[in-house]
């Protein structure tokens, strides 16, 4: 039994969650000590702009290489495992990337380090998904939450790297050192033995037996439900993107803000997310996965679409918060749905939507780019609220809320 005589989670499981959670930090953390440094690591190889974004570019070409051996992977070596082994060669990645001295160099550590995250990326999910259902209750949207919290945790140690004035390798190489000291210690906490479950056993999130769908049925179904996974998971990377890429440039040319206040679109955006995450689970619990995304595709949709047919600064501000609050549970949603799809492979389903989702991390800074060039910056970002859109329309295929 996983809980005890009065349905509470055991003295392991807590741990085990706790483990997965330094997971969930380090790799929020690792890759964002990096970011702050790319400036310095442009200058020292003295590349233009274009030698610049194809080198930057390897890192999500790497995650699209990678992915699709995560599903594999965790079947063959477990999904704790699998993740802090990602987790220990991410930090050597950086690492390098930090101490490159020629950009196809600066490239190839980009490359490894895409690769490795896409891999702990699915590993921590699947684990974490399997610790959720342990609890039976959600617990993956807070487990999002502390990936923001690491990413602030690393940006702000390279932010005091940099004011300290300590080299690159200095500083990357105890950011690696710390984190992949903290994963492998969790490793120890995680859930024993392997991820796959006997058919038919695996549980809903409210502790009832899942029902594995009937074959004939079965692959058109899962066929339609990971399609429809991919595009929530797609909306909700596409809104953030909009966001890091596109909220203080609309903000500081379209609408004229001051570059503090242009800056207030991204950071209204990752707040709001962070607060959903970390309100999410109990949300999901009470109303269920669809009805959760249901709402926030509509306070998205609504929010942002408000703010850019009237433009101004503070209500612009206002609707990036509204989408980043939106959008909120929708990549663990669909992540959880896919992980618990019937008549697929222990990691398959999440393997295929995380892999997926990641075009939209490729594919959005030219669409909205191309529209904008085409019209204006504020017609692009009209693909944030269509977002909202396709996940009210998209919604039916996440589960209602249960017994």
């Amino acid at each position: 039994m996983t809980v005890d005589v009065l349905g509470r989670p055991t003295r392991s499981d807590r741990r085990a969650r706790a483990a997965v959670a330094v997971l969930f930090l380090t790799n929020g953390a690792l890759f964002a000590n990096l970011l702050p440094r790319y400036p310095q690591i442009k200058a020292d190889l003295g590349i233009g702009n274009t030698a610049y974004g194809l080198a930057v570019a390897a890192f999500p070409a790497g995650a699209m290489v990678a992915g699709p051996a995560a599903g594999a992977l965790v079947r063959r070596f477990g999904s704790a495992r699998v993740a802090v082994a990602g987790t220990l060669l991410t930090g050597v990645g950086a690492l390098a990337a930090g101490l490159a001295d020629a950009v196809a160099v600066f490239a190839a550590a980009l490359f490894l380090a895409g690769a490795m995250d896409a891999l702990t990326d699915v590993a921590q999910n699947a684990h974490g998904l399997r610790v959720q259902r342990r609890y039976g209750r959600s617990i993956i949207n807070s487990l999002h939450a502390i990936w923001s919290i690491g990413a602030v945790v690393g940006g702000s140690m390279a932010a005091g790297a940099i004011a300290l004035d300590l080299s690159r390798g200095e500083h990357l190489l105890i950011s690696a050192v710390l984190f992949g000291a903290a994963a492998c210690v969790a490793l120890h906490y995680c859930l024993p033995g392997p991820d796959t479950e006997p058919a038919g056993q695996a549980a809903e999130p409210d502790g009832h037996p899942r029902p594995t769908a009937p074959h004939p049925v079965a692959h058109r179904r899962t066929a339609y439900v990971l399609t429809a996974l991919v595009l929530i998971a797609a909306a909700g990377i596409l809104v953030e993107d909009a966001g890091s890429s596109w909220a203080a440039l609309y903000l500081s040319d379209s609408l004229h803000a001051s570059v503090t206040l242009a800056a207030c679109g991204y950071i209204a955006l990752v707040g709001a997310q962070f607060v959903g995450r970390l309100i999410g689970d109990r949300l999901v619990d009470r109303f269920g996965q669809r009805q959760v995304a249901r709402t926030g595709g509509l306070v998205a949709a609504a929010g942002m679409g408000l703010a850019l047919a009237v433009p101004t600064v503070p209500g612009t501000v206002l609707g990036f918060a509204a989408a980043g609050f939106g959008v909120a549970t929708l990549v663990p949603a669909a992540m959880h749905e896919a992980d618990e799809l019937p008549g697929l492979k222990t990691g398959s389903g999440l393997t295929i939507v995380s892999w997926l989702m990641r075009l939209g991390f490729l594919l959005s800074p030219p669409l909205v780019g191309l529209v904008a060039d085409a019209t204006s910056l504020r017609v692009g970002l009209l693909v944030v609220p269509l977002a909202g859109l396709l996940v009210l329309l998209l919604a039916g295929v996440l589960r209602p809320r249960g017994r």
